[in-house]
């Protein structure tokens, strides 16, 4: 007995198994992007389902394209069967490809039993159906179907392993083809088992009046298209919503990258984006802009006696109050600790980037109210415009800050706009500071020594040691100028060693010589003053070159001897310890008093 095929159910049936696939590749590479293990296993699950009733349909539709001119049904229960192995085969698959490598052995053993439980299912799907007398099979096509089905199962579960990383090129195109290759597979394993049975002339089916198999065509066939769809409609719903939700990290993640995350103003990088722009619009209209260039005075006090939650709450207050009274297009931005920047553009007159920084400092210096603590602060600001004083952002950034930092010099609270000259002051600190170690090395500093006379018989009571350098270069630079670049470079420590130690040499060789004992006078500068182990330091080097220390003294000016009273009196009484006298120079010029002297 033969039959036919119904091309509409044939033609169904591969529509299915394509949907089955990528639903698949779809299921694999969403469960293999979860990170928690039960939601990992719900997906599992569903997935399995809903795959296993792709695969189920597909060979079940396919076996009713198949028309015999009998009446045909199929038992429930074993229908049932067939439709559990769909499901665990299909769990096999998906389990397979969302966990670890991939290994050849893997593929190979979970493609074999993948593929049985394909041809199981195909073949237990064509028992259901209960011909009498049995259905007869070529053995050698039933081979050749399982064999198809097992290679259909390595390379499906090989492609949704391939597939299951989002992170490809056109991921969707991929998946489809990957979907009409493995349905191809799918449908060309189930009718080459087909192709295998055999009716006898004759025969019916003790099935007929179980299941009609017009009734389950209809009901397998809507299930599973409502199924398959409704599953890559989820998943379709699901990608859109995580790609909105990749859309808001992403710009979540730009806008970290573009602002401070403090204040919330615009960074460095958003900030030279937007002068760059400016310049450009400048350029194109013939109108000028201008960098002001903020610091604030006296912040680093607010944060080390307040603490920096203080310090982050006035930052932030700062950063609102520089914001006012700003026109739409124009900018203020932080770029690190207590700088900020506004860029004024559209300008026609440079005078009014003046008339604008008034009305910043007068905003900055109104009182400030942070945990029932009054603060006030005023600012330095520099001025930089658009094409006086450069072309360019960097340009326009640096002389910005050397006219702050000439603001600063200046007396604070005010502003400055570039001059030349402040990048020539601030270019020769630079070299001043470079080449003060080449000074030490090269033996280009040198002390001279100031006399002191006793004003009752003019007679010799000691000298003060007073530092000098003759640069090779520049000739002789007067301590004012590299004693301050030393001192904010760290150098001064080294340099105050190097003096110590020479004097300590030239008393050694004026005993030596026979002249008269004299005691020597030296300069602390107030970085050396607040160096931890400064006596101890001091003594050791004094004792080891063999000089007693009553023939040193050592010099601080009042200011640094009343930043921190307490420590001052007992590093002079340690001094005093260890035999050295101390001296307080300029003493009256400040705020202290002849009590403070006295405690000293």
């Amino acid at each position: 007995m033969s039959g036919i095929y119904n091309p509409l159910l044939v033609f169904l049936s591969l529509i299915v198994a394509f949907l089955a696939s990528y639903t698949a590749l779809e299921l694999s590479g969403r469960i293999f992007s979860l990170q928690q293990a039960r939601q990992r296993a719900y997906w599992l699950l569903g997935g399995a389902i809903a795959m296993g009733i792709g695969i189920w349909s597909m060979h079940f539709i396919g076996m009713m394209a198949f028309v015999l001119p009998i009446r045909i049904g199929y038992d429930f229960f074993t229908t049932t069967a067939s439709l559990l192995l769909a499901a665990v085969t299909s769990f096999l698959a998906l389990s397979t490809v969302t966990r670890g490598e991939l290994s050849r052995v893997r593929i190979a053993v979970a493609g074999t039993v993948m593929g049985l439980g394909i041809a199981g299912v195909h073949y237990t799907g064509m028992a259901a159906m209960r011909m009498s007398p049995p259905i007869r099979y070529t053995l050698w096509v039933v081979i050749a179907s399982i064999a198809i089905a097992i290679a259909a199962s390595i390379v499906a579960l090989w492609l949704a392993f391939t597939l299951r990383t989002s992170a490809q090129q056109s991921l969707i195109a991929k998946r489809l083809g990957a979907a009409i290759i493995m349905a191809l597979a799918i449908a060309g394993m189930h009718y080459t088992g087909m192709g295998a049975a055999h009716f006898a002339a004759g025969s019916i089916c003790l099935s007929a009046n179980k299941l009609d198999a017009n009734w389950v065509a209809l009901a397998v066939s809507a299930s599973s298209l409502t199924v398959l769809i409704g599953t890559l409609a989820f998943l379709g719903l699901h990608t859109s919503s995580l790609s909105n939700s990749l859309q808001r990290a992403n710009s979540q993640l730009e806008h970290l990258g573009t602002h401070d995350t403090l204040t919330n103003l615009p960074n460095r990088l958003w900030l030279t984006a937007h002068i760059q722009q400016s310049l450009d619009a400048c350029a194109r209209g013939g109108s000028m802009i201008a960098v002001l260039l903020v610091n604030l005075d006296g912040f680093k006090t607010i944060n080390d006696s307040l603490g920096h939650a203080v310090g982050d709450d006035f930052l932030k207050t700062c950063a609102n109050r520089l914001g006012q009274n700003l026109r739409h297009d124009d900018m203020v931005a932080r770029i690190g600790g207590d700088e900020f920047v506004i860029v004024v553009g559209g300008l026609l007159d440079p005078s009014v980037a003046g008339q604008i920084t008034d009305n910043v400092l007068r905003e900055l210096c109104r009182e400030i109210v942070i945990n029932g603590v009054r603060l006030r602060v005023s600012a330095s600001i520099g001025i930089a415009v658009f094409p006086r004083d450069g072309n360019d952002v960097e340009t326009l950034l640096h002389n910005a800050d050397a006219a702050m930092h000439d603001a600063k010099q200046s007396g604070r609270n005010t502003f400055r706009y570039f001059e030349p000259t402040m990048n020539t002051t601030a270019l020769s600190a630079l070299i001043l500071q470079r080449d003060l170690q080449r000074a030490l090395e090269e033996g280009q500093l040198s002390l001279s020594f100031q006399p002191k006379f006793k004003i009752a018989n003019l007679s010799l009571s000691g000298a003060e040691a007073l530092i000098r350098w003759q640069h090779p270069e520049i000739g002789d630079i007067p301590p004012l100028e590299f004693i301050p670049a030393a001192e904010r470079s760290g150098q001064i420590v080294q340099i105050g060693n190097w003096v110590i130690a020479e004097v300590c040499r030239l008393i050694a060789r004026w005993d030596a010589l026979g002249l008269p004992a004299i005691q020597i006078a030296i300069n602390l500068s107030p970085v050396q003053f607040n160096v931890s182990d400064l006596v101890d330091h001091i003594d050791a080097i004094v004792r080891s070159a063999g000089v007693a220390p009553e023939r040193v003294m050592f010099e601080i000016t009042e200011t640094v001897a009343m930043q921190n009273a307490d420590r001052t009196t007992a590093i002079i009484q340690k001094f005093q310890s260890r035999g050295f006298d101390m001296a307080i120079d300029d003493f009256g010029t400040g705020y202290s008093s002849l009590a403070y002297l006295q405690r000293f």
